[in-house]
């Protein structure tokens, strides 16, 4: 059975137009949308959720729509991009909002949804300012029936299909029917997924022509075919329309692909069956089968092989909550045709653990880090100098204003990074925050051991108020032949990180230091290397390691040992356990391995000149300028022991 004439060697493998929104995803589970009280934000909108979700699998995608000039809308544009997604193509709107949904999960069977999108702008898509030539370089189109609805997007739809017709571009229609968007609802009614209307089927059949690929549900396929309570008969209706190839979907039972003639019924046609899989949240799984059949069919599989690919990635979405973040990457899918299906995809930790790590993240090839997280060692510092802790938050305000000047130097664009609390350094945190600087925040309480937290008990209800690109920094004082029932604690509370930063989203550092009192002579690399391979056993894989100096053979033993447990792994830091800056560049030469991307180190950088300011024998000028050379002397140090760069840039975060 041949697929569909895709052109090769163009840019674009698929533009999607349509509705582009935001999604607001009440996170109580089991209660009605009135009663939720506090909601996830998603990018959302079946078009943006496939451009997305292609994307995430490694096609080529493009944006075609509209959304206002405001928060929400450069939320969508960022979180697209972010995706790998060209935004080029969406207009901006300075008169309308962008859409906005608001979704809830009351059960298996009931998913209430409220669209505000009354005059929004992605209905207000203009159809004199789609790009011919942008369509001209894509392999093919997606629209979903939304953009079918009312006149103006009617128009823009018509315009894009007609120059994707001129130029060989595959066009393919989602049905993506929601009553309440063709006006046969109650404004408050956006669950209703089917009412007949026969307006609406003559006016879908009006458009059938202009598209090679028709994908629906089959409810779907009754509005478009228009014969009320009988698919068979609306398929042949449709094909009356249109020599599309149309593809039903059917749930757990899979899917059905009609190239040809209806049949006399859907099991005499190619059915690729589906998978068996619990139900959280079926919306967005339409979404991400259409991803996931078009991710085959552009690689050029055929269609059984294109349709097992659309029928995992809507098993997998419909265990997770949302529709956009819960698309599945090339990873997960190669995991999941491995032979680990599992029954709840949301349960299954590789599954979860490849959709945290093999989505795209931002890029940290290499790092330094400026660290003033410090609590206890600044107080300590204000007390030597007879100085007010209070004066503590202005000095690491400053120190902000030193790795902003050293971020403008050649070559620290991109590689810049802080270590900040949230306690003496609240409003420098603050401050660092949205810069674009890797942000390290820390959560232990100072000197604690066994490991305690600072300042709270449920560190999950803490991380609900940290921005996402905060990373969790734990520092634990760790030997592995500490007594039993101290490691047993320790490994406790690393566990409660652990599973709190999986739920948040945040990234994790975890920062090892083997207590001096339990040192043998040379031990500390030994018994830094033995702590984590323990810390993998247990099942931790923070995207982040942080631990001081070691041996170059050492170092070259944790790499091997993160590759085999955790190749995802963002890598290691050094730390700098307040050593001269002499002895920290000797370290640096020692630590060869591609593991180790840079440095984080705070005392070694500032201890001298905070005494000195905070006794008031520095001015802030002084202050700084002594900080800044401290800093640019690391970095320096660091590139000096680093390899001259090749042609190639890959990376272990391309693993």
């Amino acid at each position: 059975m041949r697929t569909l004439p895709f052109p090769d060697q163009r840019d674009i493998d698929v533009a999607c137009l349509g509705r582009l929104a935001v999604d607001l995803y009440a996170q109580q589970i089991g209660c009605s949308l009135e009663a939720a009280s506090t909601f996830a934000k998603y990018l959302g909108g079946s078009s943006a959720n496939i451009a997305f979700g292609t994307a995430r699998l490694g096609l080529r995608s493009a944006m075609i729509s509209r959304v206002g000039n405001e928060q929400n809308g450069r939320f969508l544009l960022d979180t697209l991009r972010r995706e790998g997604c060209d935004v080029s193509q969406v207009q901006i709107d300075d008169a309308r909002l962008t859409g906005m949904v608001l979704l809830g999960i009351k059960d298996q069977d009931t998913f209430p949804l409220l669209f505000a999108r009354e005059n929004c702008a992605d209905m207000a898509l203009d159809a004199e300012a789609i790009d011919a030539a942008f369509l001209a370089r894509c392999r093919s189109l997606v629209i979903t029936g939304t953009h079918l609805s009312t006149p103006g997007v009617l128009a823009a739809s018509r315009r894009a299909l007609e120059i994707a017709g001129r130029h060989g571009v595959v066009r393919v229609l989602d049905i993506d029917y929601r009553p309440v968007l063709w006006g046969l609802t109650g404004k408050g009614d956006g669950e209703t997924r089917y009412i007949g209307n026969a307006e609406v089927s003559r006016h879908l059949q009006a458009q059938l022509g202009a598209f090679e690929l028709i994908i629906g549900t089959e409810e779907e396929w009754l509005i478009a075919g228009g014969v009320e309570g009988d698919l068979m008969a609306s398929l042949r209706q449709v094909r009356a329309c249109t020599q599309a190839t149309l593809v039903v979907k059917r749930g757990p039972l899979g899917c059905t692909i009609v190239t040809g003639e209806i049949p006399p019924t859907l099991d005499d046609a190619l059915t690729v069956l589906g998978e068996r899989v619990e139900v959280l949240n079926v919306l967005g799984a339409g979404d991400a089968f259409a991803s996931g059949l078009l991710a085959g069919l552009l690689r050029g599989k055929d269609w059984r092989e294109s349709a097992a690919i659309a029928n995992a990635c809507g098993a997998i979405v419909v265990s997770r909550h949302g529709c956009a973040p819960a698309m599945p990457t090339p990873a997960e899918l190669a995991h999941w045709f491995s032979g680990h299906r599992h029954p709840r995809p949301d349960r299954d930790p590789t599954l979860a653990h490849l959709h945290r790590v093999s989505a795209p993240r931002q890029p940290w090839p290499e790092l330094y880090v400026l660290a003033y997280d410090h609590r206890s060692q600044f107080e300590e510092l204000a007390r030597a100098a007879g100085a007010d802790v209070a004066e503590i938050p202005r000095l690491k305000r400053l120190i902000n204003e030193v790795v902003a000047e050293v971020e403008g130097d050649p070559g620290c664009g991109g590689k810049i990074g802080v270590l900040i609390d949230g306690r003496l350094g609240e409003s420098a945190l603050h401050q660092a925050t949205g810069r674009g600087w890797w942000v390290g925040r820390p959560i232990e309480l100072p000197g604690s051991r066994p490991l305690r937290f600072d300042g709270t008990r449920s560190l999950a209800s803490e991380l609900a108020h940290w921005p996402r690109e905060q990373v969790v920094k734990c520092l634990v004082f760790y030997h592995p032949d500490d007594p039993a029932a101290l490691r047993a604690e320790q490994d406790d509370y690393l566990q409660a990180v652990w599973e709190a930063t999986r739920h948040s989203g945040h990234e994790l550092l975890l920062e090892v230091i083997p207590p001096k009192d339990t040192l043998a002579p040379d031990d500390r690399g030994e018994a830094v290397v033995r702590a984590i391979r323990h810390f993998y056993d247990i099942g931790l894989k923070p995207e982040w390691w942080k631990v001081g100096a070691m041996s170059a053979a050492q170092w070259q033993a944790l790499d091997r040992l993160v590759q085999e447990r955790d190749p995802w792994c963002r890598g290691a830091v050094i730390l700098g356990l307040n050593q001269p800056l002499e002895q920290l560049l000797d370290g640096f030469a020692q630590a060869s391995s591609p593991l180790v991307k840079g440095f984080m180190i705070g005392r070694s950088v500032w201890a001298e000149a905070s005494l000195a300011w905070l006794r008031r024998e520095l001015d802030d000028d002084a202050f700084q300028a002594r900080v800044a050379a401290n800093f640019r002397r690391l970095i320096a140090g660091w590139r000096s022991t680093r390899p001259a760069p090749t042609g190639d840039s890959t990376t272990r975060e391309a693993a």
